[in-house]
């Protein structure tokens, strides 16, 4: 049976959107058990009504609470009983086996890399979510964790996104790109130049430099970049997706033929709409510490959160960490 420890205070909507994920994982796994850290005077309130999965539920009242606004190592370090410190430390000594958050992403980094402690060989944890590209879903790979790298880091990120593709995603043979303005070996800054050599190198798949264009064009399963650019491509690809969602939406509805062909394409629309949304993926995974981490989106609504529990569950049954480790291994 597998433990998640979620924080049930992180994130916009949370309590009651945590919470309700969290039974909605419950009831969708029956070899699932959560712990609830909060506020527990808020938390108790939501689970009237949860009696087929109560027993399988454990409330810890954490009273130290962590937001957007606190200083991220400070907080792990003096806020020592916060979901996000306790929960790392449950999992470290075992007592959970996984750790989901859509509260602070700095906090969840720092508790990562100071509580709950690197694979040997990583020198940075990288966020890596799952973005569409049309034909399922590739791993962008750092999104954020580290704004400025070096070139050792990024052939570092191309084995532990290769290692979440190949055994969490099934993919046989994933194909590992290096983000960069040119296919050529040639181009692109110091970082990038210096980088590819290594990542000719390194145990996987290497195809070479990902121009732009070819991100969301499947031609990689997992596009490597820094965290100052990864987090630029994340927000950009959300910012499209919802202004193209917009402005199909708006001519549709500027007159009748166009009312028509959208109740008539209506279907088709939704299940578009299902390839963007976040919440059907659940969060971005922190590959690179010793245990399984998600960073779950702020905004997550209840299907989000159940969505990133069981990327959490995915991760700790597929022994993620044991297969980035051998993969270091074979360097």
């Amino acid at each position: 049976m597998c433990h998640v420890y979620l924080d049930a205070m992180g994130g916009d909507n949370a309590p009651d959107c945590t919470v309700n994920g969290a039974l909605e994982a419950l009831r969708a796994n029956s070899e699932l058990k959560i712990t609830l850290a909060g506020t527990a005077s808020l938390i108790e309130p939501l689970l009237k009504g949860a009696d087929d999965v109560r027993d399988r539920i454990t409330v810890v009242d954490t009273p130290d609470i962590i937001t957007n606004h606190d200083a991220p190592v400070m907080a792990v370090r003096q806020k020592k009983q916060s979901a996000v410190v306790q929960g790392m430390l449950a999992v470290r000594e075992g007592a959970a086996d996984a750790f989901v958050s859509a509260g602070s992403t700095g906090a969840t980094l720092a508790g990562g890399m100071f509580r709950l402690g690197r694979i040997p060989g990583i020198e940075r944890p990288a966020l890596a979510p799952l973005l569409p590209n049309g034909k399922g879903y590739f791993c962008l790979i750092d999104c954020g964790a580290n704004v400025d790298s070096l070139p050792e880091y990024l052939p570092q990120f191309g084995i532990m996104g290769e290692a979440y593709m190949r055994t969490v995603r099934g993919l046989s043979a994933p194909r590992v790109g290096l983000v960069n303005i040119g296919a050529e070996a040639e181009k692109g800054n110091a970082l990038v130049k210096a980088a590819y050599p290594l990542m000719e190198k390194a145990p996987f798949n290497f195809i070479g430099n990902l121009e732009g264009r070819d991100i969301t064009a499947d031609v990689a399963d997992v596009a490597v970049t820094d965290g100052f650019y990864g987090n630029l491509i994340l927000k950009f690809m959300e910012g499209v997706a919802g202004t193209l969602m917009g402005i199909i939406k708006r001519e549709l509805m500027s007159d009748t033929r166009g009312k028509i062909a959208g109740l008539i394409a209506k279907p088709a629309f939704r299940r578009v709409k299902k390839q963007m949304d976040y919440s059907e993926v659940g969060g971005a995974p922190l590959l690179g510490v010793q245990g399984a981490v998600i960073k779950a989106h702020g905004s997550s609504n209840a299907r989000a959160i159940a969505c990133a529990i069981r990327q959490a569950v995915n991760m700790v049954d597929h022994h993620l960490v044991d297969e980035i480790t051998a993969q270091l291994n074979k360097q």
